[in-house]
């Protein structure tokens, strides 16, 4: 399984993607899937969702199935939307999905998605990958699949300061916080200073 991130850098690498020849609903995805010629912006989704190895509740080329099956698992959200979350749209207020795209960003009064089968002027049939803005009042809700937790852990040094870092965790002067954060990237404060003089001051006995 994956971190929400790594399956969003799999949905970026589709960004451009188009169904050839045009107008014909043939992609790779659909192939993949069974269903070439078919409309394919949920066959899409489950593509990436595969390739990252997660588990959406089913699995299907509908987005109405789709949502049907969240709901029924207890992966159904209809507000405070996140990176990751599949959401399902509804273009004309009739409460029945119309297209759906992975959730990539989050702003106030709209979401940005990967999306497929999509292009400015015809949003649920346009035939490429691309990324759209949205605003909340087009989303009926979003499929919040499990992923893997990310690792917030600051724990990897730049290239410039590898060996410093390398030498000063063997030698006991860091050692990090009681959870093995080494906080790298944060600022070093008086009393923190302190300590790591004086672990430098008692290895130099």
């Amino acid at each position: 399984m994956a971190t929400v991130q790594e399956l969003l850098d799999i949905a970026r690498g589709e960004l451009g993607y188009k169904e050839t020849p045009a107008n014909s609903n043939r992609t790779k995805y659909g192939a993949w899937y069974g269903l070439d010629g078919q409309p394919w912006c949920v066959m899409f989704v489950e593509w990436v969702f595969a390739q990252a190895g997660v588990k959406l509740p089913i699995e299907t080329a509908s987005c109405t199935i789709l949502m049907n099956a969240a709901k029924s698992a207890g992966n159904w959200v209809t507000s405070n939307y996140q990176p990751g979350d599949v959401v399902i749209y509804d273009w004309g207020g009739d409460k029945r999905p119309d297209h759906c795209g992975i959730v990539e960003a989050v702003g106030g009064s709209s979401i940005t998605a990967i999306e497929g089968n999509t292009a400015i002027g015809n949003d649920s049939d346009g035939g490429q990958v691309m990324r759209r803005t949205r605003t909340l009042n087009q989303i009926l809700g979003a499929v919040r699949p499990d992923y893997d937790k990310e690792d917030t852990m600051d724990n990897t040094p730049s290239g410039a300061h590898k060996e410093g870092v390398e030498w000063a965790i063997a030698n006991g002067i860091l050692t990090g916080n009681s959870e093995g954060d080494l906080m790298l990237s944060q600022p070093v404060t008086r009393q923190q200073m302190c300590t790591m003089l004086y672990r430098f001051w008692k290895l130099m006995e």
